[in-house]
């Protein structure tokens, strides 16, 4: 099946996922002719761009990190080609070279080729392109599905457009999907059924989950049952350290199921290049990822140029081998900040919290038992008064529910502390919850 030729559904198939903000927008007409400015011979007088005569910044070099030997550097020095495409407008998908090496990217990761009928788009980070797909695919009072907990950055993006939302709920393994199929099964025939599911396969923040195999393919089987997209948000894919080969993505999967144009998958360069370039890609359906451009071409115009030149000088120096070898090393580093943080919370809260080792990701997702029996209380007291009071800041899983309900849940991020930051921090975190037990700190 892997080797057949695969496409999605036709573009009339995908209007019904569209949201009317983004059917109401049109195209920037300067932007749309703009490919045609590489036509050789071809004299353009179409775009307003500034003559890079003057702009002051005339050369730039740096280093970069061997991929395989953290000890030495690699010199890059931009070439004047180079440096004027990263400092002139470029293409609201992004510059070429750049997007031509994520494609292959995505067929090294994925086993997705080009010609299957989807196509990739750069932006400023995730969270810029989960954006435009929210907004481009959901009306206000949509149902819609969200895991829960989850990232509290996109939470806004759709209270924001006053949805319906229904939690799903996850476990160590990741989504239910049986939840989910009930959920499903037992919905009001008087209401449309939600037609987007958010999700963060590896390393979910704040849990650190990684979805199990079989919970990702029911999960598809049900997109396609009960005709829903996943957006299948992905910053800590090159951040998996479990012990189990890592799962195929969604991506993948739909493409070895032979039903694709049902995921939007969207990675990220922060967590392992540089989370100030704001870079991130999504790939998906045409139809739908035309949606997410137009929105590019009438909020941004583009993903920043320069950042996007710094990332393909370093990418293409170290090819998808080098690139590959440094996010090894990457998982490892943070397996190795995970393991540390673990022998603390043995060490010092065995008995006051409970919690589910994380295959990926920066974050540890733990109960506090603020009773004796353990019974379920609320974190938000201890998490923002005790353990503030004890110098240590942290966040209450409330911001994590969509609801905002209660919840005896918390997370800590152990991405930068040194070890014995960790002991102090987890020392004065037990003293918070031996306070809050104290007070009866259970709402």
């Amino acid at each position: 099946m892997g080797d057949l030729v695969h496409v999605c559904p036709p573009e009339a198939f995908y209007q019904q996922f569209l949201s009317q903000l983004s059917i109401n927008r049109t195209d920037d007409a300067i932007r749309a002719l703009m490919p045609l400015e590489s036509r050789p011979g071809l004299i353009s007088l179409l775009v307003g761009k500034p003559n890079t005569s003057c702009f002051p910044i005339k050369s730039l070099s740096f280093s970069a990190q061997d991929p395989c030997d953290s000890s030495k550097e690699i010199p890059i020095t931009l070439s004047p080609e180079e440096l004027e495409v990263g400092l002139q407008y470029s293409p609201t998908t992004g510059i070429p070279n750049l997007v031509d090496w994520l494609y292959k990217l995505q067929e090294i990761c994925h086993g997705r080729k080009r010609s299957e009928g989807w196509k990739l788009s750069v932006g400023n980070g995730c969270q810029d392109l989960m954006y435009k797909a929210v907004t481009s695919f959901i009306n206000p009072g949509d149902s819609v599905f969200l895991e829960a907990p989850m990232y509290p950055g996109v939470i806004p993006m759709f209270q924001t457009i006053q949805c319906d939302i229904h939690e799903v709920e996850t476990d160590a393994n990741g989504m239910c999907s049986h939840k989910l199929r009930q959920m499903l099964e037992n919905w009001p025939t008087s209401k449309p059924k939600p037609k987007i599911l958010y999700t963060v396969p590896y390393g979910c923040n704040p849990t650190g989950m990684t979805v199990s195999l079989e919970r990702r393919l029911e999960v598809l089987d049900l997109a396609h049952e009960h005709n829903f997209i996943i957006l299948e948000d992905d910053p800590y894919y090159f951040v998996y350290y479990g012990k189990a080969p890592r799962p195929p993505s969604y991506f993948e999967l739909e493409k070895q199921q032979g039903r694709i144009g049902r995921v939007i998958r969207f990675d990220s360069l922060s967590k392992v290049l540089s989370s100030g370039l704001r870079l991130g890609f999504a790939s998906g359906p045409l139809p739908l990822m035309r949606a997410i451009d137009r929105h590019s071409t009438n909020a941004n115009l583009q993903p920043n140029s320069m950042a996007q030149v710094l990332a393909i000088s370093v990418l293409s120096r170290w090819g998808h081998e080098g690139f590959l070898a440094h996010t090894t090393r990457v998982a490892q580093f943070y397996r190795e900040k995970r393991d540390i943080f673990e022998a603390a919370l043995r060490r010092h809260l065995t008995g006051l919290v409970e919690w589910s080792s994380p295959e990926s990701g920066f974050f540890i997702w733990f109960k506090l038992l603020l009773t004796e029996d353990g019974t379920d209380g609320c974190s938000e007291a201890a998490i923002r008064t005790h353990a503030f009071e004890r110098g240590v800041l942290a966040l209450p899983g409330t911001v994590f529910l969509p609801s905002g309900r209660k919840t005896a849940y918390a997370r800590a991020s152990f991405s930068q502390l040194e070890p014995d930051q960790v002991d102090e921090a987890l020392r004065r975190l037990k003293e918070a919850i031996l306070d809050a037990r104290k007070t009866g700190c259970k709402e």
